[in-house]
């Protein structure tokens, strides 16, 4: 699923519940025009900004990595991590591109955890 198709389905599977997500409304708590984000949805035009992104994510209750990944992004602070040690990172995400889910996770885990 693209980005715009994502989070035309996000804010409207909340708009069921709660009127407040109209894409006027979301618009408004973001800060952009109700017609720029309809053209988002729509993949009319580009993906907006990590800025953008982050309130959108906030505002629809969603992972800001998740709709950033679906954008073709990553977050600043990643790229920073990265740009700081381009090739220990390139090498950790390659070697772990193949891991299963559980076997990531715990790492991940140990990681979060200090246990590393």
């Amino acid at each position: 699923m693209d980005f715009g198709s994502y989070v035309r389905q996000l804010r409207e599977q909340r708009r069921e519940i709660n009127r407040r997500y109209s894409i006027r409304q979301t618009a408004q708590r973001i800060g952009i025009e109700p017609a720029h984000l309809s053209k988002i949805e729509r993949g009319d035009v580009p993906s907006p900004s990590e800025e953008t992104i982050r309130r959108l994510a906030a505002d629809l209750g969603e992972d800001v990595d998740v709709l950033l990944a679906l954008a073709g992004k990553v977050s600043s602070d990643i790229c920073e991590a990265i740009t700081q040690r381009p090739i220990l990172f390139a090498e950790l995400i390659r070697g772990l591109s193949d891991v299963p889910d559980a076997d990531l996770m715990a790492l991940v885990c140990k990681v979060r955890n200090g246990e590393w």
